[in-house]
């Protein structure tokens, strides 16, 4: 009902073919692409492991779940996910970047509410609570509220580690396309209700960050336009302009895996709009075969889509 199976299995798979490839530079996988789930060798990740971005959304789907929007819970999660490897693809949590490693730090030792434990530092505006903002929007679309409403909820979401505005900026953005995406809307249509929003809570600097999103066709832009790093700016760009670009989930998983840069965020990003758009029977067999503890993904699912028939 909620096409929750859709979105986070599109979001694991993407995850999941782009982890070998992270870093690497976008002039090299161009000339020899990767197509299906690899390895990534030098590192020591077995084939169809996902990281912290599927990791983090399970840890956050699992709160809700169980406690509704509780911020604790939530935090609790993360926590438990890098000090004792739950939610993890594999026996030890791997991924996790300097801004949410301070956040959780700074959360365990209880000196603040949990939604006041990220930075607010310009300097920390990277997508590490972009990445895990997904089940928001399912949340409401099932549970119907304000725009001033779920503001509140993706800043305090995000704030559990990023608190900088530009960060929340990027995951209402996130979200709120997301919410359209899950509601039957097309591609074209659901960004021009994102664009239509009101960005006044933001700071005009801020706003304008988000400018090729909000105020141009980001689709007509070329992949020599698109940067990939793990600025949270860039992150989203690149994620909505591969979904956009794309035809079919394939492509988009192909798309992310091998531009370059921060591949497995902006694969996680894309692939869960994907999922959603095209629909879990339409992700190759191939891809989600090579995916591990696809059954534990599988119940988390199961339970968060009976959650949200519940509200």
């Amino acid at each position: 009902m909620y096409h929750v199976r859709d979105g986070i299995f599109g979001l694991a798979v993407g995850d999941a073919m782009a982890v070998p490839t992270e870093s690497y530079k976008r002039e090299a996988l161009l000339e020899k692409p990767v197509i299906k789930m690899t390895p990534k060798v030098s590192a020591g990740i077995p084939k169809g492991a996902w990281s912290d971005d599927t990791s983090l959304t399970l840890a956050t789907i699992d709160a809700i779940s169980k406690s509704g929007i509780n911020y604790t819970a939530m935090a609790d999660n993360y926590v438990r996910w890098f000090t004792s490897n739950h939610f993890c693809s594999i026996s030890e949590s791997f991924g996790i970047g300097k801004t949410t490693l301070k956040a959780l730090v700074k959360y365990t030792q209880r000196l603040e509410e949990a939604y006041e434990c990220g930075s607010k530092h310009e300097e920390d505006s990277g997508s590490g609570s972009l990445k895990r903002i997904l089940p928001i929007a399912y949340y409401f679309v099932a549970h119907k509220e304000s725009d001033r409403k779920i503001l509140e909820v993706v800043r305090k979401t995000s704030s559990i580690t990023h608190a900088n505005e530009v960060a929340v900026c990027g995951c209402y953005i996130y979200v709120r396309f997301a919410m359209d995406v899950l509601k039957g809307n097309n591609k074209i249509s659901a960004l021009e209700q994102v664009k239509r929003l009101d960005y006044s809570y933001f700071s005009k600097a801020t706003v304008n960050k988000y400018k090729r999103i909000l105020s141009s066709d980001l689709s007509k832009l070329t992949i020599d336009e698109i940067k990939t790093t793990s600025y949270v700016v860039d992150t989203l760009e690149a994620a909505i302009w591969c979904f956009l670009k794309a035809d079919s989930y394939q492509k988009c998983a192909i798309a992310t895996t091998n531009i370059g840069g921060d591949t497995k965020t902006i694969g996680s990003l894309a692939g869960a709009l994907s999922g959603i758009f095209y629909g879990y029977n339409n992700i190759p067999i191939a891809m989600l075969e090579g995916l591990r503890k696809k059954e534990y993904i599988e119940n988390i699912c199961n339970q968060f889509e009976m959650y949200l028939k519940r509200l």
